[in-house]
């Protein structure tokens, strides 16, 4: 298993896509005379974190994740203003730090005993049961609610924007 193509390239992605529906939001909000505050404190439901918080936790998923499946320690995202600017400002620190992970540092990823919190719960899982029962999980669930969120809120965006990949043709 290629643990470097599982998770670096893939958080990457995703975080990227991400920030261009930050730009989608804030183009949304600039159109309709919204102010940004609106759409970064938007929720699905009143219990559930507000749209920039849903992105700030995908960002730090994807460095919780890689890091360790790299036997590294997670540095620290950093705190951000919150504001649209702020919230790209995370996503491509985030970027930045995954880009530093090389895939030799992933060589053990598989052997790790790794270790998280996922709420009041302390999680000690290995490698592969991590990334692909625990990690990536988490990551997508952020980033579909960043989306929902968005998507909630009347933001233009389709399967094309969250994967990058589908391409349609024109509504009938």
């Amino acid at each position: 298993m290629d643990w470097f193509a599982a998770t670096v390239p893939v958080f990457s992605r995703y975080l990227g896509r991400l920030s261009a529906w930050v730009d989608a939001a804030e183009a949304h909000a600039l159109a309709r005379g919204i102010d940004p505050a609106t759409l970064l404190g938007a929720r699905l439901a009143a219990d559930m974190l507000p749209f920039e918080s849903q992105a700030a936790v995908a960002a730090n998923f994807a460095l919780r994740a890689a890091y360790p499946m790299a036997g590294l320690t997670v540095p620290d995202l950093g705190d951000w203003p919150s504001s649209f600017d702020g919230s790209r400002a995370r996503l491509q620190h985030a970027r930045a730090l995954l880009g530093v992970l090389e895939p030799a540092h992933f060589d053990a990823a598989s052997s790790r005993l790794l270790q998280d919190r996922a709420g009041h719960a302390t999680l000690s899982l290995e490698g592969p049961t991590f990334l692909f029962h625990y990690a990536l999980p988490n990551f997508y669930f952020h980033l579909t609610m960043a989306y929902a969120i968005l998507r909630s809120q009347g933001v233009a965006l389709g399967k094309e924007d969250f994967d990058g990949f589908h391409r349609y043709g024109p509504s009938a």
